[in-house]
């Protein structure tokens, strides 16, 4: 809890897989978290204010603007922002730009459930902690 108001969460990820939005939005609010989703890169960066979110979920394949460019741009305005990349293949020169960018954690799908929930635990920890 932040404020008396429960720690936002954001998911990114890409407009025709629903499903998997819903259901990592579902998790998390049962785990106590407000989640916001997004169907693209380009709904989030219109809509979110980034200063608000404990941490953000993004999906790597997205069309348009990939994970990892939507990193950057996050990391333009918050560099501290913790960030999980969600991919279903991973790759040494994917996990080296993921690096570079600050990419907290990397998750391989099918998402584990508790690898999930320990990466915003810690997140929603360090935002408890300012």
């Amino acid at each position: 809890m932040q404020d008396g108001h429960r720690l936002r969460v954001a998911v990114v990820g890409d407009d025709d897989d629903d499903d998997a939005r819903d259901s990592l939005r579902f998790l998390l609010e049962a785990a106590g978290y407000d989640v916001l989703t997004f169907g693209s890169a380009g709904e989030f960066l219109s809509s979110a204010d980034v200063r608000t979110l404990a941490c953000v979920l993004v999906d790597q394949p997205m069309p348009q603007v990939t994970g990892l460019e939507l990193v950057a741009r996050i990391r333009l305005t918050r560099p501290e922002r913790p960030v999980a990349l969600m991919t279903g293949s991973t790759s040494a020169e994917l996990t080296r730009r993921a690096f570079e960018l600050g990419v907290t954690n990397t998750l391989e799908k099918p998402l584990q459930e508790e690898g999930l929930l320990q990466f915003v635990e810690h997140a929603a920890a360090q935002r408890t902690a300012r």
